[in-house]
């Protein structure tokens, strides 16, 4: 269901997009990086959190490390991550494909500045086997996205 959210979320706001499919699991940051052919970084992940009774999505850059003082300075909050089955339920789709594209429903979504760093970006695409190749701030833009500085930047 959620691979097919986001095929539909691309065909409305930006078909010249299509959605990539790999014969091995993109679950993970290095898999995914192994799956595409890109280095770790270009993985953008999305992390699913829960701030207070809010929750959010940051996408961030594969090799970035979350900065809880930085999030609780952005959001003031202490995030605390999604369990599995809240993931899905929440989004829509399931642990190791989830992304800012073809949610359930709207939630407040969030870019981290890591991401700047590459010209194409390669997120999940709602299944453990896909994913879009897109530039970040055709990400944001796409998806409503503010960008926040909420990572340690690793190479």
């Amino acid at each position: 269901m959620s691979l097919q959210s986001v095929r539909d979320f691309f065909a409305e706001k930006a078909p010249d997009i299509t959605v990539i499919e790999s014969p091995i699991s993109s679950a993970t940051v290095p898999l995914a990086a192994e799956a595409y052919g890109v280095e770790p970084g270009r993985i953008a992940k999305t992390l699913s959190l829960r701030i207070g009774e809010r929750v959010i999505l940051i996408v961030a850059a594969g090799t970035s490390r979350m900065d809880n003082k930085k999030v609780k300075t952005q959001f003031g909050g202490k995030p605390k991550m999604l369990g599995l089955e809240e993931v899905a339920d929440i989004t829509g789709h399931e642990v190791g494909g989830v992304c800012p594209f073809g949610l359930k429903a709207p939630l407040p979504i969030y870019c981290d500045m890591s991401l700047k760093a590459f010209d194409i970006v390669v997120p999940a695409a709602g299944s453990t086997h896909s994913a879009v190749r897109i530039a970040p701030d055709r990400l944001a833009e796409l998806v409503g996205a503010e960008w926040v500085d909420v990572c340690e930047h690793r190479p």
